[in-house]
């Protein structure tokens, strides 16, 4: 019998084809999902195919959190395709105001479960991989396909192990880890390869470090970010499961593409300038490039323990002058629970202005659009160009700690500047 890394293990639980990276396998899915741009085609394609029901409408889902609230009246026509179909289908679906961003929600609610293949018609679904599940991104017409059959083929991919030492400085999180990773591996360094993120460092990363850190899997290339199911993993997941489940871990022996070894102890704040991911400088090496705007959300950054951590930089302070501060939390179980600690008080004395759940800005979708010559610091995961609104501003991705400190000090910041 092979030894398999976690992504072997966890197809091979799911097919009956041989496993081996590149060996083409059908497998079964767990859960599928779009969200308001991504489910119109996927309807179409499904409606093409001639298929009538879902394979299950308790593991298919719709989500409304890109241009939503609806910015204009093609993203409200839009979202009624969705609307229409889930009522049809008796699908899962949530209306604004008590979604989520997809990649924040569907963890939180028990959708995405160790040992899982997740599909999902949106390249950041990798962020499931922080609870040990095959999550991966598709086209809509795959993912009319899952939904049709509740199955899909997928190639197997090679594995690149992460082993994670030590522990995280005070000033320093998991978007500082991933950034750190990317400006190693590029951003093909590890294409169709599942990173495999273990270690004594993994272990000591809350279940928000873990997501932010697989959501940017896609940075590198990569078809998905697993982090090895721990107590900390099961923890989180048992509080929430909406159905059973079974984690799978890794063999000993199991062979790894590519390897790396990082020591979390010595990362310091980071960032990615335009307009790469792989572009990383420490953020105090930045302090000459000023800033227009500061988006501090989004399915990387958007959970609780980020906003917490802007707020211990903001608390009792203001955003300058110069600078608009966009706050996006993640998903309501964010908002109200920065609503009871009182968070969202503390950023609207800073100035800041808060949002509904939504991806608004992350893709230029609403919300925090740039103009020609803007720049902004932003949680989230792309800094192409043109990304955030015109193709002649800048986007540099930060943890949410720099993101604050930099919309107090009118320019790109270290968070320790601000201490």
């Amino acid at each position: 019998m092979s030894s398999y890394t976690l992504a072997e293990a966890i197809i091979a639980s799911h097919t009956k084809d041989p496993v081996a990276a590149g060996n083409i396998c059908g497998v079964n899915v767990d859960f599928a999902f779009t969200n308001d741009i991504t489910a119109p085609p996927a309807i179409r394609e499904f409606r093409r195919m001639g298929a009538s029901k879902v394979f299950d409408p308790k593991r298919c889902a719709i989500l409304p959190d890109h241009f939503t609230p609806n910015k204009d009246i093609a993203s409200a026509e839009q979202a009624v395709v969705g609307r229409t179909f889930a009522r049809e289908q008796g699908l899962l679906y949530w209306e604004v105001g008590r979604v989520g961003v997809e990649h924040a929600f569907l963890p939180e609610q028990g959708y995405i479960l160790p040992g899982d293949i997740i599909l999902g018609a949106d390249s950041h679904t990798c962020t499931g991989g922080a609870l040990g599940a095959l999550a991966t991104g598709v086209g809509s017409t795959d993912l009319a396909g899952a939904w049709a059959l509740g199955a899909t083929w997928l190639r197997v991919p090679e594995t690149y192990r992460v082993d994670l030492e030590g522990a995280l400085s005070p000033w320093v999180g998991g978007k500082d880890v991933i950034l750190s990773i990317i400006g190693r591996t590029g951003v093909e360094g590890a294409r169709y390869m599942a990173f495999e993120f273990r270690g004594e460092g993994a272990g000591s990363l809350s279940m928000d470090a873990r997501m932010t850190i697989a959501n940017m899997a896609i940075e590198a290339g990569g078809k998905a970010g697993l982090f090895v199911p721990d107590s900390v993993t099961l923890d989180y997941v048992k509080l929430r499961a909406k159905r059973p489940f079974r984690a799978v871990l890794p063999d000993e022996g199991a062979h790894y593409a590519r390897r790396m070894t990082l020591d979390l102890g010595v990362l310091e704040p980071v960032v990615a300038l335009p307009h790469l991911p792989e572009n990383v400088r420490p953020a105090k090496e930045c302090g000459d490039m000023k800033i227009d705007q500061v988006f501090i959300g989004s399915c990387t950054n958007g959970r609780l323990s980020d906003i917490e951590q802007a707020v211990g930089i903001l608390n009792g302070r203001r955003v300058h002058d110069r600078v608009r501060l966009i706050v996006i939390p993640a998903s309501y179980e964010v908002y109200n629970a920065c609503l009871d600690r009182g968070y969202l008080k503390v950023l609207a004395e800073a100035g800041a202005v808060i949002s509904t759940p939504t991806c608004g800005p992350c893709l230029g979708g609403h919300m925090g659009i740039l103009a020609a010559g803007e720049r902004c610091v932003s949680t989230s995961n792309r800094n192409f160009v043109g990304r955030m609104g015109s193709p002649k501003s800048e986007v540099v991705l930060a943890g949410p700690m720099v993101a604050a400190a930099s919309a107090l000090l009118g320019r790109v910041a270290d968070p320790r500047e601000v201490a």
